[in-house]
C-alpha cells in the first residue's frame, strides 16, 4: 500500500515485545485465519456483537469486510484504526482505537481481540500500553474509554493494570440475554505518571491531519 496516498500504511507502534501496524489486505487475510482458530472459550461471549459465532468461512469473511469497512469510512470526524498486533514476528490479534470528533472531544475508545493460544502471556496488556501511548503521547488525547462484560475478568484486569477507573455500568443485549457491561475511563492525569519511555511511534506526522 502506498504510504504517500494512505499514510497509515507506514504507521508503527512498537514496545519491547509487540509491534502494531495498520493491516494491509495480506494482514487481514492472516487475521481472518487467526479468528477461525478461536478467540475465546465457546461457552463465553466477550463481545457485544457475537461475530465469533459465525461458521467458517463466514467468520473469516466478516474479518475482511470489517477491516475494509473501517478503512473505507475513516474521516477526520469519525475514525477507527485497527492495529494488527505482531509478537515475535507472528500476528496474534487486533488492537483498535477509535474516536468521534476527536479534535473537540480528545477522547478515544479501545477494543481488542487476541487469538486464544496467545492469551495469558501479557500480550493483551502490552498492546493496550502501545495504543494508549499512541492516544495520549501521539494524538494528545485527554481520556481513553473501554468496556468489559463483568464476566470477562481478563479484560477488566488489563484496564485496571493501566490505571483505568470504573465509569458506570449498563445492561446490553448479548445474544438475546441481558448482560452487564462495566465501563472504564483513563484520564491523561492518571496515565502520565506511568508513561513509558520504551514505546515508540513511527510515521505519525503524516497521519495527524486525517485524525485530529
Amino acid at each position: 500500500m502506498d504510504a504517500a496516498i494512505w499514510p497509515f500504511a507506514a504507521l508503527r507502534l512498537r514496545t519491547p515485545t509487540v509491534e502494531l501496524r495498520c493491516p494491509d489486505d495480506d494482514d487481514l487475510v492472516a487475521l481472518a485465519h487467526l479468528a477461525a482458530e478461536g478467540v475465546h472459550d465457546p461457552a463465553t461471549m466477550p463481545f457485544s456483537v457475537p461475530w465469533t459465532r459465525l461458521e467458517s468461512p463466514e467468520r473469516e469473511r466478516s474479518v475482511l469486510q470489517h477491516g475494509w469497512r473501517q478503512r473505507a469510512l475513516l474521516t477526520r470526524d469519525e475514525w477507527v484504526l485497527p492495529f494488527a498486533v505482531s509478537h515475535d514476528g507472528e500476528l496474534v490479534g487486533i488492537q483498535s482505537v477509535e474516536a468521534k470528533h476527536f479534535a473537540v472531544r480528545r477522547t478515544v475508545e479501545t477494543g481488542s481481540w487476541l487469538v486464544q493460544r496467545a492469551q495469558g502471556r501479557g500480550i493483551g496488556t502490552e498492546m493496550r500500553a502501545a495504543v494508549l501511548h499512541f492516544a495520549f503521547a501521539g494524538l494528545g488525547a485527554e481520556e481513553a474509554l473501554s468496556g468489559s462484560f463483568i464476566d470477562n475478568p481478563a479484560s477488566a484486569a488489563v484496564s485496571r493494570h493501566h490505571g483505568y477507573e470504573a465509569n458506570g455500568e449498563e445492561i446490553l443485549d448479548r445474544e438475546g440475554g441481558a448482560a452487564r457491561m462495566q465501563r472504564w475511563v483513563l484520564t491523561r492525569a492518571k496515565w502520565t505518571p506511568h508513561r513509558r519511555d520504551d514505546i515508540t511511534i513511527e510515521g505519525l506526522d503524516a497521519c495527524l491531519p486525517l485524525l485530529t
